[in-house]
């Protein structure tokens, strides 16, 4: 499944991102590795792809606060395969589009609903506005086993809140204030209008406005 949802991703960005260009720049968020998803990955599983394929100039991962599973895992997967690439904390993110160049966006999914919205690691929202703006695409890589077609839209997902020492202690040191109020989100929801690039799935790349025909192609294998 990740090895060809590696291959449809890839080559969707090849030919959205890549006119004139003979290597691509890829964002990701948090882990979608092999650590978290088992063999390829997902998102990660799509770097790999374009690495192999010699179409990877440059990939950026963020440290995804406050647990830095892309700092810990992703920084680690990418060194590990050789993959060209940047470990930026996540408030960069803005500038880095801005400051460098950034073919396209490309996270997992935790949750995708059937109107396109998408739950994933928090920070994904702000990674897709930030790529709306600055007209870059966005992707999701994600199997269909994490589309739930029975919630209509992203407003009906349940958005777990941690513990808050998580965020005022780092690697068993205190780093704030233990008074401190903290709000700790583990999720966010992204608008499918935002998944400007699609949906990648080992079926294909889908619009995120358009997973009813996904829906349709499922309900015929049954």
């Amino acid at each position: 499944k990740n090895r060809k949802m590696g291959a449809y991703g890839a080559q969707h960005i090849m030919e959205k991102c890549g006119l004139g260009i003979e290597k691509l720049t890829v964002l990701t968020h948090c882990n979608t590795g092999s650590l978290a998803s088992g063999g390829y990955g997902t998102a990660l599983g799509v770097i790999r792809t374009l690495h192999e394929r010699g179409k990877l100039e440059h990939a950026y991962c963020t440290e995804t606060r406050p647990y830095n599973q892309g700092s810990r895992l992703t920084a680690y997967e990418l060194v590990h395969d050789n993959i060209p690439s940047t470990l930026i904390c996540d408030s960069m993110v803005a500038f880095l589009m801005k400051q460098k160049t950034v073919s396209a966006v490309v996270v997992g999914a935790d949750r995708i609903v059937s109107n396109g919205d998408t739950a994933n690691k928090i920070g994904t929202y702000q990674l897709a506005i930030s790529a709306k703006h600055h007209g870059i695409l966005f992707y999701i890589a994600a199997p269909v086993s994490t589309i739930d077609f029975s919630i209509k839209s992203g407003k009906e997902i349940v958005i777990e809140e941690r513990k808050k020492e998580e965020m005022i202690f780092f690697a068993g040191k205190k780093i704030a204030p233990e008074s401190i109020n903290c709000w700790n989100p583990a999720f966010d929801v992204t608008p499918a209008e935002l998944i400007t690039g699609g949906i990648i799935t080992e079926y294909g790349v889908f619009p995120s406005s358009k997973l009813s025909s996904l829906k349709t192609q499922l309900d015929s294998q049954q």
